[in-house]
Protein backbone atom coordinates (compact mmCIF):
# COMPACT_ATOMS: atom_id res chain seq x y z
CA UNK A 1 0.00 0.00 0.00
CA UNK A 2 1.64 3.35 -0.96
CA UNK A 3 0.83 6.27 1.74
CA UNK A 4 -0.57 9.29 -0.33
CA UNK A 5 0.22 12.47 1.49
CA UNK A 6 -2.41 15.00 2.01
CA UNK A 7 -1.02 18.28 1.39
CA UNK A 8 -3.30 21.20 3.39
CA UNK A 9 -2.98 24.38 1.71
CA UNK A 10 -1.68 27.34 3.64
CA UNK A 11 -4.11 30.20 3.54
CA UNK A 12 -2.53 33.20 2.12
CA UNK A 13 -2.19 35.88 4.33
CA UNK A 14 -4.62 38.59 4.51
CA UNK A 15 -4.90 41.18 1.49
CA UNK A 16 -7.30 43.52 3.35
CA UNK A 17 -6.13 47.50 2.96
CA UNK A 18 -4.67 48.49 6.28
CA UNK A 19 -7.41 50.00 8.13
CA UNK A 20 -7.74 54.39 8.28
CA UNK A 21 -6.36 53.99 12.16
CA UNK A 22 -3.46 51.95 11.82
CA UNK A 23 -2.29 54.01 8.73
CA UNK A 24 -3.02 57.18 10.96
CA UNK A 25 -0.76 55.72 13.53
CA UNK A 26 1.93 55.22 11.17
CA UNK A 27 1.86 58.95 10.32
CA UNK A 28 1.94 60.00 13.45
CA UNK A 29 4.43 58.18 15.23
CA UNK A 30 6.98 58.64 12.18
CA UNK A 31 6.77 62.48 12.69
CA UNK A 32 6.75 62.02 16.41
CA UNK A 33 10.09 60.50 16.09
CA UNK A 34 11.24 62.73 13.61
CA UNK A 35 10.57 65.54 15.39
CA UNK A 36 12.02 64.60 18.92
CA UNK A 37 15.10 62.72 17.29
CA UNK A 38 15.71 66.40 15.51
CA UNK A 39 14.90 68.31 19.03
CA UNK A 40 17.21 65.99 20.47
CA UNK A 41 19.82 67.29 17.88
CA UNK A 42 21.40 70.36 19.37
CA UNK A 43 23.59 71.68 16.59
CA UNK A 44 19.66 71.53 14.82
CA UNK A 45 17.65 72.37 17.19
CA UNK A 46 19.76 75.19 19.26
CA UNK A 47 19.53 77.58 15.96
CA UNK A 48 16.24 77.23 14.72
CA UNK A 49 14.03 77.60 18.12
CA UNK A 50 16.46 80.07 19.67
CA UNK A 51 18.14 82.70 16.85
CA UNK A 52 14.90 84.31 15.68
CA UNK A 53 13.80 85.66 19.01
CA UNK A 54 17.34 86.14 20.71
CA UNK A 55 18.24 88.50 17.38
CA UNK A 56 14.55 89.58 17.41
CA UNK A 57 15.29 91.26 21.25
CA UNK A 58 18.78 92.19 20.33
CA UNK A 59 18.06 94.34 17.04
CA UNK A 60 14.28 95.51 17.76
CA UNK A 61 14.58 95.71 21.65
CA UNK A 62 18.54 96.82 22.54
CA UNK A 63 19.82 98.63 19.55
CA UNK A 64 17.11 99.76 17.82
CA UNK A 65 14.56 100.00 20.31
CA UNK A 66 13.91 103.43 20.13
CA UNK A 67 14.22 103.99 16.44
CA UNK A 68 11.57 101.63 15.82
CA UNK A 69 8.85 102.94 18.55
CA UNK A 70 9.03 106.01 15.74
CA UNK A 71 8.57 104.39 12.84
CA UNK A 72 5.35 103.12 12.22
CA UNK A 73 6.72 100.89 9.08
CA UNK A 74 9.81 99.53 10.75
CA UNK A 75 8.29 97.50 13.57
CA UNK A 76 6.20 95.64 11.47
CA UNK A 77 8.69 95.11 9.28
CA UNK A 78 11.55 94.13 11.60
CA UNK A 79 9.24 91.34 13.60
CA UNK A 80 8.21 89.68 10.21
CA UNK A 81 11.45 89.76 8.88
CA UNK A 82 12.80 87.31 12.24
CA UNK A 83 9.46 85.04 12.11
CA UNK A 84 9.71 84.65 8.65
CA UNK A 85 13.86 84.18 8.74
CA UNK A 86 12.63 81.05 12.05
CA UNK A 87 10.15 79.46 9.33
CA UNK A 88 12.66 78.86 6.46
CA UNK A 89 15.18 77.03 8.07
CA UNK A 90 14.07 74.00 9.93
CA UNK A 91 12.57 72.92 6.50
CA UNK A 92 15.39 73.74 4.16
CA UNK A 93 18.21 72.40 6.33
CA UNK A 94 16.23 69.60 7.57
CA UNK A 95 14.94 68.52 4.07
CA UNK A 96 18.53 69.35 2.63
CA UNK A 97 20.72 67.48 4.70
CA UNK A 98 18.92 64.49 5.97
CA UNK A 99 17.35 63.68 2.44
CA UNK A 100 20.97 63.69 1.05
CA UNK A 101 22.85 61.65 3.81
CA UNK A 102 19.58 59.31 4.61
CA UNK A 103 20.29 58.40 0.57
CA UNK A 104 23.21 57.60 0.75
CA UNK A 105 23.26 55.87 3.93
CA UNK A 106 20.35 53.53 2.99
CA UNK A 107 18.30 54.85 5.05
CA UNK A 108 15.03 55.47 2.54
CA UNK A 109 15.96 52.11 0.83
CA UNK A 110 14.94 50.28 4.32
CA UNK A 111 12.18 52.39 4.99
CA UNK A 112 10.45 51.65 1.84
CA UNK A 113 10.95 47.70 3.23
CA UNK A 114 8.86 48.49 6.13
CA UNK A 115 5.41 48.06 6.61
CA UNK A 116 4.73 51.77 6.54
CA UNK A 117 2.31 54.07 4.20
CA UNK A 118 5.27 55.04 1.43
CA UNK A 119 4.33 59.24 1.55
CA UNK A 120 5.26 58.72 5.84
CA UNK A 121 8.75 59.63 5.56
CA UNK A 122 8.14 62.82 3.48
CA UNK A 123 5.03 64.15 5.17
CA UNK A 124 6.92 63.49 9.07
CA UNK A 125 9.50 65.96 7.78
CA UNK A 126 7.22 68.19 6.99
CA UNK A 127 4.89 67.81 10.10
CA UNK A 128 9.00 67.93 12.05
CA UNK A 129 8.66 71.46 10.39
CA UNK A 130 6.15 72.80 10.82
CA UNK A 131 6.28 72.01 14.51
CA UNK A 132 9.28 73.83 14.42
CA UNK A 133 7.49 76.77 13.24
CA UNK A 134 4.94 76.23 15.75
CA UNK A 135 7.49 77.01 18.36
CA UNK A 136 9.31 79.66 16.76
CA UNK A 137 5.80 81.31 16.47
CA UNK A 138 5.19 81.01 20.48
CA UNK A 139 8.85 82.06 20.94
CA UNK A 140 8.40 84.91 19.08
CA UNK A 141 5.50 86.24 20.64
CA UNK A 142 6.76 85.36 24.17
CA UNK A 143 9.43 88.24 23.86
CA UNK A 144 7.09 90.71 21.71
CA UNK A 145 6.27 92.56 24.59
CA UNK A 146 9.59 93.92 25.30
CA UNK A 147 9.60 95.62 21.67
CA UNK A 148 7.88 97.80 20.10
CA UNK A 149 4.98 95.84 18.24
CA UNK A 150 1.87 94.71 19.73
CA UNK A 151 -0.48 92.44 18.26
CA UNK A 152 -4.06 91.58 18.70
CA UNK A 153 -5.50 87.51 19.29
CA UNK A 154 -6.33 87.30 15.66
CA UNK A 155 -3.58 89.32 14.13
CA UNK A 156 -1.06 86.42 16.28
CA UNK A 157 -3.41 83.59 15.03
CA UNK A 158 -3.00 84.72 11.37
CA UNK A 159 0.71 85.24 11.77
CA UNK A 160 1.06 81.56 13.39
CA UNK A 161 -1.11 79.84 10.65
CA UNK A 162 0.75 81.92 7.97
CA UNK A 163 4.09 80.58 9.30
CA UNK A 164 3.46 77.29 9.88
CA UNK A 165 1.90 76.34 6.74
CA UNK A 166 4.74 79.04 4.98
CA UNK A 167 7.22 76.53 6.52
CA UNK A 168 6.37 73.94 3.62
CA UNK A 169 7.40 76.07 0.43
CA UNK A 170 11.12 76.27 2.52
CA UNK A 171 10.74 72.29 2.83
CA UNK A 172 10.11 71.59 -0.73
CA UNK A 173 13.50 73.76 -1.97
CA UNK A 174 15.34 71.50 0.72
CA UNK A 175 13.96 68.43 -0.81
CA UNK A 176 14.67 69.35 -4.20
CA UNK A 177 18.25 69.95 -3.32
CA UNK A 178 18.76 66.95 -1.08
CA UNK A 179 17.68 64.80 -3.84
CA UNK A 180 19.88 66.28 -6.08
CA UNK A 181 23.35 66.44 -3.70
CA UNK A 182 25.66 64.37 -2.25
CA UNK A 183 25.93 64.69 1.70
CA UNK A 184 29.27 66.46 1.64
CA UNK A 185 27.60 69.24 -1.07
CA UNK A 186 24.44 69.56 0.00
CA UNK A 187 25.55 71.18 3.41
CA UNK A 188 27.26 73.91 1.02
CA UNK A 189 23.96 74.09 -1.72
CA UNK A 190 21.99 74.67 1.49
CA UNK A 191 23.63 77.25 2.90
CA UNK A 192 23.78 78.91 -0.52
CA UNK A 193 20.05 79.07 -1.21
CA UNK A 194 19.70 79.62 2.29
CA UNK A 195 22.00 82.91 2.76
CA UNK A 196 20.41 84.05 -1.28
CA UNK A 197 17.15 84.13 0.09
CA UNK A 198 17.58 86.16 2.50
CA UNK A 199 19.79 89.04 0.98
CA UNK A 200 18.05 89.19 -2.12
CA UNK A 201 14.28 88.62 -1.26
CA UNK A 202 14.41 92.03 1.06
CA UNK A 203 13.93 89.61 3.76
CA UNK A 204 15.57 92.33 6.43
CA UNK A 205 16.65 95.48 4.32
CA UNK A 206 14.87 97.79 1.41
CA UNK A 207 16.80 96.46 -1.63
CA UNK A 208 18.03 98.42 -4.51
CA UNK A 209 15.59 99.31 -7.54
CA UNK A 210 17.71 96.42 -9.54
CA UNK A 211 17.35 93.70 -7.10
CA UNK A 212 13.76 94.10 -6.32
CA UNK A 213 13.00 92.80 -9.53
CA UNK A 214 15.06 89.38 -8.28
CA UNK A 215 12.82 89.42 -4.56
CA UNK A 216 9.92 87.62 -6.39
CA UNK A 217 11.44 84.65 -7.12
CA UNK A 218 11.96 83.55 -3.42
CA UNK A 219 9.21 81.95 -1.55
CA UNK A 220 10.59 84.28 1.46
CA UNK A 221 9.67 87.13 -0.34
CA UNK A 222 6.18 86.39 -0.88
CA UNK A 223 6.14 84.54 3.00
CA UNK A 224 6.56 88.24 4.28
CA UNK A 225 4.52 89.94 2.34
CA UNK A 226 1.50 87.76 3.96
CA UNK A 227 2.96 88.20 7.37
CA UNK A 228 3.18 92.09 7.12
CA UNK A 229 -0.53 92.10 5.62
CA UNK A 230 -1.26 90.25 8.86
CA UNK A 231 0.20 92.15 11.07
CA UNK A 232 -0.87 95.57 9.63
CA UNK A 233 2.53 96.37 7.84
CA UNK A 234 2.67 97.65 4.38
CA UNK A 235 2.58 94.45 2.30
CA UNK A 236 3.39 94.40 -1.83
CA UNK A 237 1.40 92.90 -3.71
CA UNK A 238 -1.96 90.90 -4.25
CA UNK A 239 -2.37 87.92 -1.05
CA UNK A 240 -4.17 85.44 -3.60
CA UNK A 241 -1.03 85.75 -5.84
CA UNK A 242 1.82 85.41 -2.72
CA UNK A 243 -0.76 82.38 -1.58
CA UNK A 244 -0.53 80.71 -5.29
CA UNK A 245 3.03 81.46 -6.02
CA UNK A 246 4.14 79.78 -2.49
CA UNK A 247 1.59 76.43 -3.24
CA UNK A 248 3.15 76.44 -6.63
CA UNK A 249 6.68 76.34 -5.38
CA UNK A 250 5.62 73.62 -2.72
CA UNK A 251 3.72 71.36 -5.25
CA UNK A 252 6.44 71.58 -8.43
CA UNK A 253 9.40 71.19 -6.48
CA UNK A 254 7.90 68.20 -4.36
CA UNK A 255 6.76 66.86 -7.60
CA UNK A 256 10.03 67.06 -9.51
CA UNK A 257 11.65 65.78 -6.32
CA UNK A 258 9.44 63.09 -5.01
CA UNK A 259 10.11 61.81 -9.01
CA UNK A 260 13.74 61.49 -8.71
CA UNK A 261 13.72 59.94 -5.42
CA UNK A 262 11.54 57.19 -6.70
CA UNK A 263 13.86 56.70 -9.50
CA UNK A 264 17.05 56.98 -7.86
CA UNK A 265 16.47 56.15 -3.83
Amino acid sequence: MTATAIVTPVPLASQEAMPASRVLRAYWMEAKYETVRMLRTPAFAIPFLGLPCMLYVLFAVVIFGAALRNDPNAGPFVLTAFIVFGAMGPGLFGFGFAVAMEREQGVIQFKRALPMPPAAYLVAKMLMAMMFGVIIVITMFAVLPLGPMRLSFGQALEVAVINVLGALPFCAVGLFIGTRTTSRSAPAFVNIVYQLMMHTSGLFYPLPKLLKTVAPIWPSYHLQQLTLSAVGGRGEGSAVVHVLVLAGVTLLLTAIAVRRLARVG
